[in-house]
């Protein structure tokens, strides 16, 4: 299996480039995070989080670069065109996809050709693809 050189890196966007995900934090901690706010050291409680975010995926960088080279994932982002999976399907190949960050699915695939040229997909971060190619692949999905 060949492997397309289109994989980008990721950086660090606003809007539309994040996934929003929901937390429980206890009143203490939240108040910590609203004094360190209050006092100036961070502009609000997303910027906190964000940076601690940041420092502990730094304070583990080693042994993430280990485990994205032992697994063999992409790191950035990966997009798949119609054109891509169907010249793969045409030479009869199919993909292992392998994602650290955000994997695309074009809007114009179809489930048909998703199934005929993608084996397995595991996504650590996000896929963007639509609802029909996500449910053709769900028994595909590790």
């Amino acid at each position: 299996m060949e492997k397309t050189d289109n994989v980008q890196t990721l950086r660090p966007k606003s809007g539309s480039d994040t996934e929003k995900i929901t937390i429980n934090l206890g009143y203490v901690d939240l108040g910590h995070i609203d004094l360190l706010v209050q006092d100036g050291f961070y502009s609000n409680r997303t910027d906190f989080i964000r940076t601690a975010i940041r420092n502990q995926i730094d304070r583990h960088a080693d042994a993430t670069k280990q485990s994205v080279v032992r697994k063999r994932l992409d790191l950035g982002l990966r997009h798949f065109g119609r054109a891509d999976l169907e010249a793969l399907r045409a030479a009869g190949e199919q993909l292992e996809i392998r994602v650290l960050g955000l994997a695309s699915i074009a809007a114009d695939v179809t489930p048909e050709l998703a199934r005929a040229t993608i084996c397995s997909i595991s996504v650590l971060g996000a896929l963007q693809a639509s609802a029909a190619v996500k449910a053709a692949l769900a028994d595909r999905m590790i």
